[in-house]
């Protein structure tokens, strides 16, 4: 006798990133009140540019001398001098796709090959559906001179290299992540 198996439907990984993925401090890099500190906001879309809005942003970056507080820093782990600076940030997306990060610009950083890294934050993209995070980067448009040396940035196709870049916005910086289609961010095998 033959057993006939049928189709399983289709399923999603979560919705789970709201219950255990919080990050106490939240989106705040830097308190707020910081000097200097400015929002970094934006949307998550999918490739027909519908809001995700089951999504969480999480930002890792180096502080404004460029340096890390971690033993995987080159030049050795030291506590920024910013009060308050944590070098990560952890923001879900609201009802409308929209996540927030406060933060300040890094300073620029050795690569390993000797050269200089733009100033950049590095930020994954965790939501439904996904079964790995997704990694980006975001360089700030006022450093071109930095972002033409940038290692990275460099090896990314020209005409895609605006995906990476932030824009002005009112109080800091707007940057949209988007998942798939033509507009669809660069992201990067880590």
């Amino acid at each position: 006798m033959s057993e006939q198996l049928g189709v399983m439907p289709a399923q999603t990984v979560g919705p789970y990133l709201h219950i255990g993925l919080r990050w106490p401090d939240g989106p705040y890099v830097v308190p707020e009140g910081t000097p200097g500190a400015f929002w970094i906001r934006g949307r998550v879309v999918d490739g027909t540019g519908t809001p995700v809005v089951d999504a969480m942003v999480e930002s890792w970056q180096a502080d404004p001398d460029g340096r890390f507080d971690h033993p995987d820093d080159p030049r050795g782990a030291r506590s920024p001098a910013l009060a308050g600076f944590r070098g990560f940030g952890r923001s879900e997306t609201d009802g409308q796709g929209w996540y927030r990060l406060l933060t300040v610009k890094p300073g620029s950083l050795p690569d390993p090959e000797g050269g200089t890294e733009a100033p950049h934050l590095a930020l994954s993209v965790f939501g439904r559906g996904l079964l790995h995070r997704l990694v980006t980067r975001l360089y700030f448009p006022d450093e071109p001179a930095a972002n033409a040396a940038d290692p990275v940035l460099r090896s990314v196709d020209a005409e895609r290299r605006g995906t990476l870049l932030a824009r002005p916005a009112a109080d800091g910086f707007r940057f949209d992540i988007h998942l798939q289609g033509d507009h669809e961010t660069v992201f990067f095998a880590v």
